[in-house]
């Protein structure tokens, strides 16, 4: 007895479904097998190397008493003064290109700018703080520099995230507040904005992952590689933590190898603490809401 075409054409789509989803399936799990197994490799060359005198020793030629303190402690300040640079004004750009520029020319200006800027490498983001801040307004080879350098490079990000955010506002809102004689920098401030807070928290989360571990923008402005003191504020010479793993990668010793592995499963442990920090305040902020 022959299948009724229907059933047989409902065979063919529940077999291509099936294959699909294996598809997917793979191309999620490849990926992820592959991480797992170049982090497994560095928590084997890493753990024997990281403990507490690691974390609070100062660099040195000999790869066992060398540490991290400087380099940890330029990142740390170095995403703190990104951070304070780069949000603000990324916000401020998104409101102004969605609640006040939507059909001027200069608004027009800044979208398009915004998307080139996006897609430039970032060791041109390098060379553009070298000859702006670090030369131009003389700010030397410090904190403050690599911070303004690295805000140039994440601020696309901030501004298109809090874009989007913004737009999930709805119209309504704005409407009602204007009912209520509110005027639109009270809307912005008192209900878009706090609105839209845990959208923009997203893009500050994108934005402080990129940054944290951007090496050549750093080695362009002047991060130095070999540092025996803490920076004691924004005007300071410092290193970061990519910086340091560079210079110990680029050495031959085996030992020094084994202290990059160290340097690298902490620079990852500082990512997922920060960003961990991130999305409790997001989730937060988004019961409020």
């Amino acid at each position: 007895m022959a299948t009724p075409k229907h059933l047989q054409d409902r065979g063919k789509e529940r077999f291509l479904e099936a294959g699909f989803r294996l598809l997917c399936a793979f191309a999620v799990l490849l990926p992820l097998s592959l991480l797992a197994l170049l982090i497994g490799d560095l928590l084997l060359d890493a753990l024997g190397r990281i403990d507490l005198d690691f974390l609070q020793s100062y660099p040195s030629r000999r790869a066992s008493r060398a540490g991290i303190l400087p380099a940890l402690v330029g990142s740390v300040y170095l995403i703190g003064l990104t951070t304070a640079i780069a949000l603000p004004v990324g916000v401020a750009a998104a409101v102004y290109l969605e609640e006040y520029g939507h059909r001027s020319r200069l608004a027009a200006l800044i979208e398009i700018n915004i998307a080139n800027l996006a897609g430039v490498p970032s060791v041109i983001y390098g060379l553009l703080g070298l000859g702006l801040f670090v030369r131009t307004l003389d700010m030397d080879r410090s904190l403050l520099a690599g911070a303004c350098t690295l805000s140039l490079l994440v601020m696309p990000i901030v501004i298109m995230a809090s874009r989007e955010a913004l737009r999930t506002v709805p119209m309504a809102l704005r409407e009602a507040c204007y009912a209520l004689g509110s005027t639109r920098l009270q809307a912005i401030g008192q209900v878009v904005l706090p609105m839209a807070l845990p959208g923009i928290l997203t893009g500050a989360i994108l934005a402080i992952s990129r940054a944290i571990g951007e090496t050549a923008p750093l080695i362009v402005v002047g991060a130095l590689t070999y540092v025996t003191f803490l920076p004691d504020g924004p005007n300071s010479p410092f290193t970061a933590l990519p910086i340091q793993i560079f210079n110990w990668v680029s050495r031959p010793q085996k030992a020094f190898l084994e202290n990059a592995a160290a340097g690298i499963v902490v620079l990852l442990l500082v990512m997922l603490l920060l960003n961990t920090v991130a999305v409790v305040l997001r989730a937060r902020l988004q019961k409020r809401a």
